[in-house]
């Protein structure tokens, strides 16, 4: 609930560049979370972490949160998996507060401690959700290698930004 109120908070101090700026990479959000679909066992692996990296990498640490919030959750509303809305808001959220956090100090070890704690949200949270722990880690592997595969992609991304001077916050 903390996380939310906390979104709700910052989406109220947002002035009308930084709205339709939290739009714009929802939006970016939404179509690497939605098109690339990948099955895997309770959902389906995408590219949709590594524009939340970038987005927090290049934006900040609210426009991030939000953005990532923001299309995920609609990724899942549109997609079919409306039951994971709720979980994917405090996971999206955790994600880019992590990666924020320890960016600074080795964007590599924020990648990854961000992406361990995506991987562990969802594979609890499939474990609540279908009332079986087998269930939840049945999509462990699955998440680890999505989680590869953002951070691999985010870090050529990155790295290409980093290199071109691009202002973050």
């Amino acid at each position: 609930m903390l996380v939310a109120n906390t979104l709700l908070v910052e989406a109220i101090k947002l002035n009308v560049k930084e709205i339709i700026l939290a739009a714009i990479m929802a939006a970016i959000v939404f179509v690497a979370t939605f098109v690339p679909k990948i099955p895997i066992p309770l959902g389906y692996a995408h590219l949709g972490d590594a524009a939340i990296f970038l987005i927090v990498f290049v934006c900040g640490r609210k426009i991030g949160i939000l953005s990532g919030v923001i299309g995920s959750a609609l990724a899942d509303l549109l997609g079919g998996f409306p039951i994971w809305i709720l979980p994917t808001i405090f996971i999206k959220a955790g994600m880019a507060e992590i990666f924020y956090k320890l960016r600074d100090r080795n964007i590599f070890i924020g990648l990854i401690a961000a992406s361990l704690f995506m991987t562990l949200g969802y594979t609890f949270a499939g474990a609540f959700l279908y009332d079986s722990l087998a269930a939840g880690f049945s999509s462990t592997p699955g998440l680890l290698l999505e989680s590869a595969v953002n951070i691999f992609v985010a870090v050529v991304i990155i790295s290409a930004v980093k290199n071109k001077n691009f202002f973050n916050k």
